[in-house]
């Protein structure tokens, strides 16, 4: 099977009315985007490299959804509504059965959100996946209602969607460091391989939240380029992170302060959770949490951003928490 043979046959879909914003598509050396008046573009980029982001053994669907799932993530940190999305992927050889699953799963998460392959490139080489996402933002006013990092602002809350620390605990159990029940890892494996863009969220956001990003790297990690962006600090109460590992009674009933410890790192450090970690003035907590019942996304309360510089831990007493936290990084 050639090159222009699998684009065929796995990713050029039959001919259908492209969504809004999207005048042309695949087929032609560039595809063309008509932004609705009034809005902007948001673009991300990530890439995904076998061994370093995932097993070589990863159901193939999966990996499709997360290799997307990844991209609506930024979007939704943005409050961006995905638009359209363009594909480069190296394959090691053309494995028929493993094309037709992963662009299943691709394309599953794809339609359910009205997000349109445009295009891409395809070439021989060790597994890789790099994935490109357009998105929609209104500007009203002249002023363009994305999230950014850098709106934080002292007295304000600090929140994050979901639960943590599910993916890094997949992790830890797949790579033979940490021992775990069946339907536990089955659980968490979930978490690591089909995460879910919190877009919903990040869309009822608009208006509401000052900053936002996902967390990805780390919850900690990812707070301080909020942190950092919008040149302030803040207070995190661990007492009520902790509870966001959705394995917490497991690890306290199974070992005690040394799990709790570990939890702990997993929640604030993991890594790979793709939730929404964002801040809003602590007078509108009513309309975070219509945000919340909006799109069906539970959010918690965490911490407050403070005029000090520095990021601070403390337990339910309000007394200072030790430990090295480090998030990911790439290069560390």
């Amino acid at each position: 099977m050639g090159e222009f043979e699998l684009i065929d046959r796995y990713f050029k879909r039959p001919a259908r009315q492209a969504p809004s914003g999207v005048a042309l598509g695949i087929g032609d050396d560039c595809a063309l985007l008509q932004p609705a008046p009034g809005t902007q573009i948001a673009i991300s980029c990530d890439m995904l490299v076998e061994g370093r982001h995932f097993f070589a053994d990863v159901d193939p669907a999966n990996l499709g959804h997360k290799a997307l799932a990844v991209n609506l993530s930024d979007l939704a940190a943005c409050g961006a509504k995905p638009l359209a999305f363009t594909l480069a992927l190296a394959l090691p050889q053309a494995i028929e059965p493993w094309l037709a699953a992963f662009s299943r799963g691709l394309f599953a998460l794809a339609d359910a959100h009205g997000c349109e392959l445009i295009g891409g490139d395809t070439t021989q080489g060790p597994l890789n996946i790099c994935i490109t996402v357009f998105g929609e933002v209104p500007v009203i006013d002249g002023r363009s209602q994305a999230l950014l990092r850098s709106g934080a602002r002292p007295g304000e809350d600090i929140y994050v969607s979901g639960t943590l620390g599910e993916a890094r605990m997949a992790l830890e159990a797949l790579q033979g460091k940490l021992a775990l029940p069946a339907p536990l890892l089955a659980q968490a494996r979930t978490r690591l391989e089909l995460p879910t863009p919190r877009v919903a969220l990040g869309l009822a956001l608009r208006g509401v939240a000052s900053a936002a990003i996902d967390v990805s790297d780390g919850l900690l990690g990812d707070l301080g380029h909020i942190l950092q962006a919008s040149a302030c600090g803040a207070t995190i109460d661990t007492s009520i992170a902790i509870d966001l590992i959705a394995a917490h009674a497991y690890f306290e009933k199974a070992a005690g302060q040394a799990g709790r410890e570990q939890q702990l790192a997993f929640v604030l450090a993991g890594g790979d959770d793709y939730e929404l970690l964002f801040t809003a003035p602590a007078s509108i907590r009513d309309a975070v949490e219509a945000a919340s019942r909006a799109s069906a996304t539970p959010v918690t309360r965490i911490g407050r951003i403070e005029t000090q510089p520095g990021l601070r831990l403390v337990d339910a007493s309000g007394k200072p928490v030790s430990g090295r936290f480090a998030s990911f990084d790439h290069f560390a």
